[in-house]
C-alpha cells in the first residue's frame, strides 16, 4: 500500500539552527515517537529501532535511514526502510525543505511511503491517520527541541 503526506511546520528558530538540530541523533531520536535507538552511521545515515503501534498491530521496527541531496542549510531527502517482523515492512522518503519566514523557518516536507504485510491490511484511513499522528507528533517534539 503507498501513500503521501505532505505539510509544514513554522518554527521560531534560524534555519541554520533547525538545520543543525535535523542533523543532530539525540535530538532526532527524542523526537521520533516510539524510538528506542537512533545511531548514526558513517554514510550519512542512521540505524534505527522504533515501537510503533497501529490500531490492533504492534511492532518493533529495525532499519536504516539515509540523508542524501544535502543543501546545508536549505534541506535534503531522507530515505529509509524498516523490518517489523510479522506485522510487515515500512519504506519511504521525504523531501524535507528550510525557508527563513517570518523571522524564523518554515519547514516544509513531502513524504511517500510504501508498507506491507499486516500493517497493509488495516486499510488506508487507519494507516493514513496513524501517520498523520506520528507526524505531528514528531514535529511538535520537534518544535520544543528546536525553540528549548
Amino acid at each position: 500500500m503507498a501513500m503521501t503526506m505532505n505539510g509544514e511546520v513554522q518554527l521560531a528558530a534560524p534555519r541554520e539552527a533547525v538545520w543543525a538540530k535535523l542533523n543532530d541523533p539525540e535530538v532526532l531520536k527524542v523526537c521520533i515517537p516510539g524510538c528506542e535507538e537512533l545511531e548514526k552511521t558513517e554514510d550519512n545515515g542512521f540505524r534505527a529501532v522504533a515501537k510503533m503501534k497501529v490500531g490492533p498491530v504492534s511492532a518493533r521496527f529495525k532499519g536504516k535511514v539515509m540523508l542524501s541531496d544535502l543543501d546545508p542549510p536549505n534541506g535534503y531527502k531522507i530515505s529509509g526502510e524498516g523490518e517489523g517482523g510479522v506485522a510487515g515492512f515500512a519504506k519511504g522518503g521525504a523531501t524535507v525543505a528550510l525557508a527563513e519566514k517570518d523571522g524564523g523557518t518554515l519547514l516544509s516536507y513531502n513524504v511517500e511511503a510504501q508498507i506491507g504485510g499486516k500493517l497493509a491490511q488495516l486499510g488506508q484511513r487507519l494507516i493514513n491517520g496513524a501517520a498523520k499522528k506520528l507526524a505531528d507528533e514528531f514535529f511538535a517534539n520537534f518544535a520544543k527541541a528546536v525553540q528549548g
